[in-house]
């Protein structure tokens, strides 16, 4: 017996038969639903059943947490944000934007016993992997490998960790030609001082596809997009000023002032006020100078009140 299987039943408290039934048909467990993505069309979600989900989150912390990531990779880590992704870019003139196509499907089981195997994970046992693949991985319909799921707590750290080798050829070819690059999620974003060093990316980076064994990937050309200073570079939703600094924009203080001019007037219903309060805390993690103007035209103790709202639990 390897290691994964005692500690799933020491982390649950399971017994072993309830455990291995468990992982028997975990690719299965999955209720799936749909939402309406923000540039339309909608994207499938794969939510795992408590119990698989329970499985998946216990890997994670005990597993996959140890393994590397590169500094490449902003999302899905403690400690980073959207800001940080954007900030990288800051200080560069233009930008090239790309993103891969189906991100999280594109992984496979496959990808995932290559990087076990390559670098000697669970010191080779055969049997750990197959538990892990199962718990990591989700069946589709009609589809021969098992593929990664939007929805399922491991499936973010998961793509990470076995985008590491892919992140670190990207990042080291790209240095060399005075590009910056970061990735987030399946957005990649490169920049440089002009754009003469941004033309012979996109080559780079199909060259890279090619050569690295796992996963595979293929990018979508119709979200590709090149801006310079002369006009809005915007990186992971937020703007890149010309003066080095990254702002949430001017739409969006906008709607926020709008917002809190309606709230001292009385016409903001308690989730009105709380989706506000959201609108807030992402202004404090990014433009904080944008909140304290706030305060200084509408008392802090408002924008403070707002900042504390939240929408009460429903009763069961």
């Amino acid at each position: 017996m390897g290691i994964i299987l005692p500690l799933l039943i020491e982390e649950t408290g399971l017994s072993e038969h309830d455990v291995r039934r468990i992982v028997s048909n975990a690719p299965l467990r999955y209720k799936t639903y749909q939402i309406a993505k923000r540039t339309g069309g909608t994207r499938l979600i794969s939510q795992p059943a408590r119990e698989l989900k329970a499985l998946q989150r216990i890997l994670s912390k005990e597993i996959l947490i140890h393994r590397p990531i590169h500094p490449a990779a902003t999302a899905y880590r403690r400690g980073i944000s959207i800001k940080t992704n954007a900030s990288t870019h800051a200080d560069n003139g233009p930008i090239l934007k790309m993103d891969f196509k189906d991100f999280f499907p594109s992984i496979t089981e496959k990808d995932w016993v290559a990087y076990c195997q390559k670098y000697s994970l669970f010191n080779g046992d055969t049997e750990d992997i197959l538990i892990t693949t199962k718990i990591f991985f989700r069946k589709y319909r009609g589809v021969q490998f098992l593929r990664l799921a939007i929805g399922a707590p491991s499936s973010p750290p998961l793509s990470n960790i076995l985008m590491y080798d892919f992140d670190t050829k990207v990042c080291d070819t790209a240095s060399r030609d005075q590009v910056k690059y970061t990735r987030y999620a399946d957005d990649l974003t490169f920049s440089a001082k002009r754009t003469g060093f941004l033309v012979h990316v996109r080559e780079m980076l199909q060259r890279i596809i090619r050569e690295t064994p796992f996963p595979s990937l293929t990018i979508n050309d119709s979200k590709t997009v090149l801006a310079t200073r002369k006009y809005k570079r915007m990186v992971t939703g937020l703007i890149l000023a010309n003066d080095g600094k990254v702002s949430i924009g001017h739409r969006r203080k906008r709607q926020i002032r709008a917002a809190v001019h309606y709230q001292t007037q009385g016409k903001l219903d308690l989730a009105g006020q709380a989706q506000l309060a959201g609108m807030l805390a992402f202004v404090n993690a990014v433009e904080p100078e944008f909140l304290d103007r706030l305060k200084q035209k509408y008392g802090a103790a408002v924008i403070s009140q707002l900042q504390h709202t939240r929408m009460p639990r429903r009763s069961a």
